[in-house]
């Protein structure tokens, strides 16, 4: 089984860039998008010639932000969209679908913001996540998928000196967040089949980093450590255009 995660930056946009013939192409039996930037009804007209796929959008109060979706060729046994957490659940950014055997979460983590503005809610938002997934993994393994908004170790990303605590998504209070994550019983799945590979999964628009691969890996597949030993590949498909992120990609014996 094959599943693909793309941070699209704007779904309506990127469906006028080979956005079908991209998919077809990944043909991932469950594919989960973050950065929607749409409401639902508007995900739901874009994603329509996708007839062999489900789709579940969940998105933002605040029309043109945020916002994430599931597209699974399989229906799930059950689809819940969110924390449960007042605080958190206004932007879209959470959607867990239930199957037999497993959780599968595609998640938009909130960005530090320019200046660091959210960074305490960031924090608190870690926490919360990281105790949601426990939860749910202790009913059923899971696969969490998406734009977690962190470059947990140097090799992530270009340049780690001058984006230490200066720069959202390369902070300690970040990376010890994503850590403890793992601590719990979690796996970065393409650290863990390739410790030393240096690849990315987003580069700045502003300044043309993509042509020159200065960039940085925030979009991951996470699963259950019981999980991993079905996994029998993660990567990146960095030769797919339209965001400013390229999708991940994981495939699982289940």
């Amino acid at each position: 089984m094959k599943i693909a995660s793309w941070n699209v930056n704007g779904l309506r946009a990127v469906v006028k860039k080979d956005f079908e013939q991209n998919l077809r192409q990944m043909d991932p039996d469950i594919f989960c998008i973050q950065e929607t930037k749409a409401q639902d009804d508007q995900v739901e007209r874009a994603l329509e010639p996708l007839s062999d796929y489900y789709i579940f959008p969940n998105s933002a109060e605040r029309p043109g932000y945020s916002g994430t979706a599931i597209l699974s060729k399989k229906k799930p046994i059950a689809v819940q969209n969110d924390m449960g957490i007042k605080m958190h659940d206004a932007e879209g950014r959470i959607i867990a679908a239930e199957y037999e055997n497993y959780y599968l979460v595609t998640v938009y983590v909130p960005n530090s913001g320019r200046g660091l503005v959210r960074h305490d809610y960031r924090a608190v938002w870690d926490l919360d996540f990281r105790n949601y997934l426990k939860n749910l993994d202790s009913h059923k393994p899971v696969i969490a998928c998406g734009d977690f908004n962190v470059a947990h170790q140097p090799i992530d990303l270009a340049n780690p000196k001058s984006n230490y605590n200066k720069t959202a998504g390369y902070t300690q209070p970040e990376i010890d967040g994503f850590s403890r994550l793992l601590e719990c019983g979690f796996v970065d799945t393409f650290r863990r089949f390739y410790p030393d590979r240096i690849e990315y999964t987003w580069w700045s628009v502003v300044t043309n980093s993509r042509v020159k691969n200065i960039g940085w890996r925030i979009d991951y597949f996470v699963v259950s450590e019981k999980l991993m030993k079905s996994v029998k590949e993660s990567g990146m498909h960095s030769n797919v255009f339209g965001s400013d992120h390229c999708p991940v990609a994981m495939e699982i014996e289940l």
